[in-house]
C-alpha cells in the first residue's frame, strides 16, 4: 500500500495495534490536547489541519474472535456485494441491492485509495446532520443511501449481519482517528471547473480512446461470470440496468469527473493522472447522458433547496436554471445565485419534502 495510507503491521494484538496507531496519529492526538493560554489561533488551525498519514489496522491481524470474523466479512460485503447482497445472492432474505454493483467499485481499494472516494474516516463522520434529509442522519442511514442510490436496491435492517458487518468494518478504519476528522485525499479530489458546458459528444470520443476497452462500447462493462451475475463485475457497468440508478452520488457530473480524472483508467493515480481535466470533465458527461435506472422518490431530496448541490440532475431547484445547466455546468453562475438567495431569502422549501 502507499505511504500516504500504509497499514500497519505485524503480529500484535487489537489493543495494542490501536494504542500504536493512535500515537502514530499525531495530528489526530494534538486537536485534543489542553490549549496554553494565548495559543487559540494555533489551536484553531491544528484543529482545521487535514490527517495526512492514515495509519489504519490491518483487518487480517484483528484476532479470530466474533468481533474479527464480522470486521473481515464486512470488508468482503464491500468488495463483493453482489455475492452478499446482491438480487441473485443465495439467501433470498439478504437481496437488499438492486444491481450486482459492489461498493468497492466506487470507494477504490476496499476504501483505502487517496482521492478513491476513500472510507478511512467515515465512521468519525456520522453522525452527522444531512442535508438531502434535513435530518441527522447515523452510519448506518448513510450506508443505507448508498444501497438505495448506488446499489439501486432496499434499506438494509440494522439487524441484518451485512449491514452490522460494514458497520464493523468503517469502524475499524476509523479506529485512530478524532470524531469529525478531515483526512487528506477524502473525497474524489477538487478539479477546476470549466467555464463552459462540460460537452458529452466530445466526452463520447474520450470514451472510445481511454475507456471502452474496459467497459466496453455500451457501458455494460465485464462480468466475472456471463453465467451467475451474483459473482459480480471485473469492470463495473456505467450505465444500463445493472449501474447506479440517477439518485446515486456518481451520476453528479462533479463527483464523476473527479473521479474519472484521479483514478482513471484503471489503475491510474491522482499524482499522475492520465485525463487532461478537460478531457475528464467531458467524458463524465457523456457517461451522465446514459440511461440508467431513475426513481421518482428522489424529488424530495434537501428539503431546503438552497442546500442542494449544483450538480445535482434532477429537480426541483431554488433558481430559474435550466436542468440541462445543473447537470452539465457552468457551475459558477448558479453558485451566484444560491449565495444571492440565501442572503436574501434564507432557505427555500422543497414543495415535494415529507
Amino acid at each position: 500500500m502507499r505511504a500516504w495510507s500504509r497499514v500497519t503491521r505485524g503480529r500484535i494484538g487489537w489493543a495494542s495495534a490501536l494504542l500504536a496507531l493512535t500515537l502514530a496519529t499525531g495530528a489526530a492526538v494534538a486537536q485534543q490536547a489542553p490549549v496554553p493560554p494565548g495559543r487559540e489561533a494555533a489551536s484553531a488551525a491544528a484543529a482545521n489541519a487535514r490527517i495526512a498519514m492514515w495509519d489504519v489496522p490491518d483487518v487480517d491481524l484483528l484476532p479470530d474472535d466474533d468481533y474479527g470474523r464480522l470486521v473481515r466479512y464486512g470488508r468482503s460485503v464491500l468488495e463483493a456485494s453482489a455475492r452478499h447482497i446482491g438480487p441473485d445472492a443465495a439467501d433470498p432474505a439478504m437481496r437488499f441491492a438492486g444491481n450486482n454493483l459492489a461498493c468497492a467499485n466506487c470507494h477504490l481499494d476496499a476504501g483505502l485509495k487517496k482521492f478513491g472516494l476513500p472510507l478511512v474516516a467515515a465512521s468519525a463522520d456520522y453522525p452527522a446532520y444531512s442535508t438531502r434529509t434535513g435530518q441527522v442522519a447515523t452510519l448506518e442511514d448513510r450506508l443505507d443511501n448508498c444501497m438505495m442510490r448506488s446499489m439501486n436496491g432496499r434499506p438494509m435492517p440494522r439487524d441484518a449481519r451485512p449491514m452490522q458487518a460494514l458497520v464493523a468494518y468503517l469502524r475499524v478504519l476509523s479506529s485512530a482517528l478524532p470524531k469529525d476528522a478531515r483526512i487528506e485525499g477524502a473525497g474524489a479530489g477538487a478539479l477546476p471547473e470549466l467555464d463552459r458546458a462540460a460537452d458529452p459528444q466530445r466526452g463520447a470520443r474520450v470514451y472510445a480512446q481511454n475507456c471502452v476497452f474496459c467497459h466496453r462500447s455500451g457501458g455494460e462493462g465485464l462480468r466475472r461470470n456471463p453465467v451467475d451475475a451474483s459473482f459480480g463485475y471485473g469492470v463495473p457497468p456505467l450505465w444500463g440496468p445493472d449501474s447506479f440508478n440517477d439518485g446515486a452520488g456518481m451520476n453528479r457530473l462533479i463527483s464523476i469527473a473527479n473521479f474519472v480524472h484521479d483514478n482513471m483508467p484503471n489503475g491510474t493515480d491522482w499524482l499522475m493522472p492520465v485525463l487532461s481535466t478537460e478531457d475528464a470533465w467531458d467524458v463524465a458527461a457523456y457517461v451522465v447522458s446514459q440511461p440508467r435506472p431513475s426513481r421518482e422518490a428522489f424529488a424530495a431530496d434537501f428539503p431546503d433547496l438552497l442546500e442542494k448541490p449544483v450538480d445535482t440532475a434532477y429537480g426541483p431547484y431554488a433558481d430559474t436554471f435550466p436542468p440541462s445547466q445543473h447537470k452539465y455546468g457552468p457551475f459558477a453562475p448558479i453558485r451566484a445565485e444560491i449565495n444571492r438567495l440565501k442572503a436574501t431569502r434564507g432557505n427555500v422549501p422543497n414543495p415535494n419534502a415529507r
